[in-house]
């Protein structure tokens, strides 16, 4: 009997962050290690030409974000790690999924819905600007997961919504057709939740708001410093609920760590006191790893040739699956009615 799949990615549209750390990577790398699960992870680089133009940035994200998965403990043995362009049978799936998508579905996406308000609170046509890859964003990544019947989707809270889509669009093709797809369900970390960036706003490459996840330690340092803060002095309470300084402490720290910070705000822990500790605190968590990083980074052949070995594992799971889709809808030949 086959193994449930866990299977997620991160768009390489920059560079990866420490939300995507707690949100994606961290997740999925420990459930990777699990001996009843097979691992799928990859990078989205369709998704990320949704999201920019530049061609050299997602040249080098890919890059980026590849060393960071390896570097971070990633097993290329023992899982299946692939670029999603890598696989065309994808974006196959996704037209065949794009025919049966409910318009009305589409239209609940946050990202489809928060383009359209920003777009009408400047009095804009609330479509102005909005390409068709970000309309049917979710259908794409109903195809990531559909492609390889992932049991298992880790992601950050802000992608729930994402997988529920995927889970609708898979029961409509199992009652329109033939049963083929598994239904998935995202898995949230505890710890996983959306930070926030250095702004106040959501931790996004799209708001150029992030904490790198791999950079000098002076520069850790600094950005760490560059977290938006309020005015309270030391000696002042302080709300640890609405501290972003206390939500990244909270996504690295242990449980009994958290809860004695949560004291030391209550206590009023000087901001400059409680961002010192915020990086000893995850530059003792990304130390190790990033060293490994910043010598991959030095050497994409060794890159390329494990997201290549990748794709040879993933493509003929591809390309068997496809084939049951195909002749689901009636894609076949003429031979085979």
């Amino acid at each position: 009997m086959s193994k449930p799949i866990v299977l997620t990615g991160i768009t390489t549209s920059g560079t990866p962050h420490l939300g995507n750390y707690v949100g994606a990577i961290r997740p999925a790398i420990n459930a990777s290690r699990s001996s009843e699960l097979d691992s799928f992870f990859f990078l989205a680089d369709y998704h990320a030409i949704v999201k920019t133009s530049d061609s050299k940035r997602i040249a080098q994200s890919t890059l980026e974000i590849a060393s960071a998965w390896i570097a971070l403990g990633l097993d290329c043995n023992t899982v299946t790690f692939y670029r999603q362009s890598d696989i065309p049978e994808i974006t196959e799936l996704a037209w065949i999924l794009n025919t049966i998508a409910a318009k009305g579905l589409l239209n609940r996406a946050h990202a489809y819905k928060s383009a359209v308000q920003n777009n009408l609170s400047i009095d804009e046509d609330g479509d102005a600007g909005i390409s068709m890859g970000l309309f049917s964003y979710p259908v794409l990544m109903a195809a990531d997961i559909l492609m390889f019947n992932a049991s298992l989707v880790p992601v950050g809270k802000d992608q729930i919504q994402h997988i529920e889509m995927a889970r609708d669009i898979a029961q409509r093709f199992n009652h329109l057709y033939e049963t083929l797809f598994e239904i998935p369900t995202a898995q949230v970390d505890d710890k996983s939740s959306v930070l926030t960036g250095l702004d106040g706003r959501k931790m996004s490459k799209s708001y150029n708001n992030i904490i790198p996840l791999f950079c000098s330690e002076k520069q850790l340092k600094k950005y760490i410093n560059k977290i938006k803060t309020n005015l309270l002095e030391p000696g002042q309470p302080k709300d640890p609920d609405e501290s972003a300084v206390f939500e990244i402490w909270s996504a690295f720290a242990s449980d009994a760590d958290t809860e004695s910070m949560r004291v030391a705000f209550k206590e009023g822990i000087g901001w400059g006191d409680a961002k010192n500790k915020l990086f000893n605190l995850v530059n003792h968590e990304l130390v190790e790893s990033r060293e490994r990083y910043f010598d991959l980074i030095q050497k994409p052949e060794v890159v390329e040739d494990l997201l290549i070995e990748g794709s040879k594992k993933a493509r003929p799971i591809a390309q068997e699956n496809i084939k049951k889709i195909r002749h689901a809808v009636g894609l076949k030949e003429l031979t085979e009615q």
